[in-house]
């Protein structure tokens, strides 16, 4: 054996231990195997060491050699990430079926980008210039919607000695040289290659002040989250995690989004593949794929490589938002990813932790949750960014109570609950607004007012009650039905339900409905609220709720939901009209019906 090669000892699953390999470091990428798997260094003994294989380990024996190859796990990083799909160690997928077809042949080393394509590179410094970690060099079209930034890599500093000029190069051709302060000259390619391990470096955190537009009118209403949180949607089979992430990495103002399926059903990745080239950016007209990476590493893949396809994601989306962009990694799901972890634990013989997770469990979701936030990036130009990052949680049997879903809630600052009772009823998205919450209200409500109407607040916060006075009646309702309450708690119910079913129930496959922008979300919630307020003062005055049920404004409010987004201002408009001449004339009847009563006697 040589310096750098040893042999593999035992087999257990994606498990190998390993000897003959002194030097080895913690996370050290080796090749195992005589087809060269590609495995991570996960513990280290004097001569011994144990590696997790991202690759299935069927049919290889204990005496095969094993490489190490001196390097952490890392990405590449640079144009062509845009519009790409990757495995779960950033193999591009289309590229290893061209070479093996539908089966994946074991072993393939493919670089992540493609280092033929030339890309249009236009300069940003001249010669002379000193420049820091994080500046700007120069700028590539990569797609229709994204301008990608080229930045000076970290540990490089000094004084540009030479820019290339304008024109079309590949990822692998030096743009720059710097020389820096001990005289050594760097060069400079648009390839870039960073640790999927650690976070990316940046200046210092700022306010989560901005939000996270996802277009979907129960989220941006009453659990919002902030560009730069973190967000937990946990749900039992069927309830709708998948297509709520899916909605999320469609519609959300992100400028860039990172969708990795992590341990999920293949069908859901192929519906997404299949679905997301057809979509158009509801703000550019662009193919949505120009401004998404796909990172697919399905359920029937090996299950050691879920847990690198998250750390592999992340990384990609810190790239971009010190860029800075915004950026929103969508990661489907979290629980297939700690199961991975599970199984890991148990072959290294690690004391398990409750239901069999390691005791690590919740330090590794923090580890992987903090790497979200809006940042001043690295740079002299002051830019911001933000990674927002949003992962679904798959309860067995939807028990909340369980270890992922627990340990994630300690975490993250905002909590879509989805019910699986809604689901039942085909209430869709099916989050429990009762349950859910966002931390985040009290920071964005400045923006709010200021973007929307200093009225946002006030009709968010009496929705709810609403809402919540609608839960207490329904106990009541089962008992004694609705035609025992008060005409008073009969016109709750139904302001309940208008809140329900015209404003919170939204269709992801309705082509008007799958989006709804946040100005058309409050002009909606503000023509129910008024229509709610004037309906309780008009049964104080002696109205039944019956007489108000025969409106017609209330099918144009059912229907407001599918205002095309140029005009629904005017939609708006015109339904406030109608609701307020509805509502006079029925005062006015109010009135008339008063004035012929006969007056009682003394």
């Amino acid at each position: 054996m040589t310096e750098n090669t040893g042999e593999i000892e035992s087999i257990a699953g994606p498990v190998v231990r390993v000897r003959g390999l002194p030097g080895l470091r913690m996370y050290e990428v080796v090749r195992v195997g005589r087809d060269g798997l590609v495995g991570e260094v996960i513990e280290v003994a004097e001569d011994e060491a144990t590696v997790q294989v991202y690759e299935e380990t069927s049919g290889i024996a204990p005496g095969e050699p094993v490489v190490a190859t001196g390097d952490a796990l890392s990405v590449e990083l640079g144009p062509g990430l845009l519009g790409a799909i990757f495995d779960g160690i950033q193999r591009p997928l289309p590229k290893l079926r061209e070479m093996s077809g539908d089966f994946i042949t074991r072993g393939l080393s493919v670089p992540a980008l493609d280092r033929s394509k030339k890309w249009e590179f236009t300069p940003s410094v001249q010669v002379g210039r000193k420049v820091v970690p994080g500046d700007i060099l120069g700028e590539v079209p990569e797609t229709g919607i994204i301008t990608s930034k080229i930045l000076v890599p970290l540990g490089v500093e000094g004084e540009v000695v030479e820019i290339v000029s304008p024109g079309e190069y590949t990822i692998v051709e030096p743009i720059c040289r710097i020389r820096g302060s001990d005289g050594d000259v760097h060069e400079v390619t648009m390839l870039q290659r960073t640790p999927v391990r650690t976070g990316r470096p940046f200046k210092e955190r700022v306010p989560l002040d901005t939000p996270l537009i996802t277009g979907q009118r129960v989220i941006d209403t009453f659990m919002p989250q902030a560009k730069g949180g973190t967000g937990a949607i946990p749900g039992g089979f069927g309830t709708g995690k998948t297509v709520t992430l899916h909605q999320f990495a469609k519609w959300a103002d992100a400028q860039v989004v990172v969708y990795v399926g992590c341990g999920e059903r293949g069908n859901e990745m192929t519906e997404a593949l299949e679905e997301w080239p057809e979509l158009k950016d509801p703000i550019t007209g662009k193919p949505l794929m120009e401004r998404t990476v796909l990172i697919a590493n399905t359920s029937n893949m090996p299950v050691a490589a879920r847990e690198a396809s998250i750390y592999v994601a992340v990384t990609i989306a810190e790239y971009f938002r010190d860029q800075g962009f915004d950026v929103a990694l969508m990661a489907d799901s979290t629980s297939r990813w700690a199961e991975a972890l599970r199984e890991i634990s148990g072959r290294l013989g690690q004391l398990p932790s409750e239901e069999g997770y390691p005791a690590y469990l919740g330090s590794r979701l923090a580890q992987f949750y903090e790497r979200g936030g809006r940042v001043r990036t690295l740079g002299s130009d002051n830019r911001v960014g933000s990674v927002t990052i949003c992962g679904a949680v798959s309860p067995p049997g939807g028990d909340f109570s369980e270890p992922v879903t627990q340990a994630t809630l300690r975490i993250v600052k905002v909590f879509w609950a989805l019910d699986k009772d809604l689901a039942a009823r085909r209430f869709f998205p099916a989050i429990n607004t009762l349950t859910s919450y966002s931390l985040y209200h009290g920071i964005l409500e400045k923006w709010h007012r200021e973007h929307l109407g200093d009225d946002w607040p006030d009709l968010v916060r009496e929705a709810m009650a609403i809402l919540q006075k609608d839960q207490e009646l329904r106990e009541i309702v089962q008992l004694v039905g609705p035609d025992a309450l008060p005409e008073s708690e009969r016109a709750v119910l139904e302001a309940a339900r208008m809140i329900k079913e015209d404003f919170l129930t939204q269709s992801a496959l309705h082509e008007i409905d799958t989006y709804c922008p946040i100005r058309k979300t409050y002009r909606m919630l503000r023509i129910i609220i008024q229509f709610s307020r004037k309906m309780f003062e008009a049964v104080k005055m002696g109205a039944s709720v019956r007489r108000i049920l025969e409106f017609s404004v209330l099918d144009n409010i059912a229907r407001m939901k599918i205002a095309p987004w140029d005009s629904f201002e005017d939609t708006m408009d015109k339904i406030e009209e109608k609701m307020d001449l509805e509502f006079q004339r029925l005062l006015k009847e109010l009135s008339e019906f008063d004035a012929v009563l006969p007056t009682p006697g003394p």
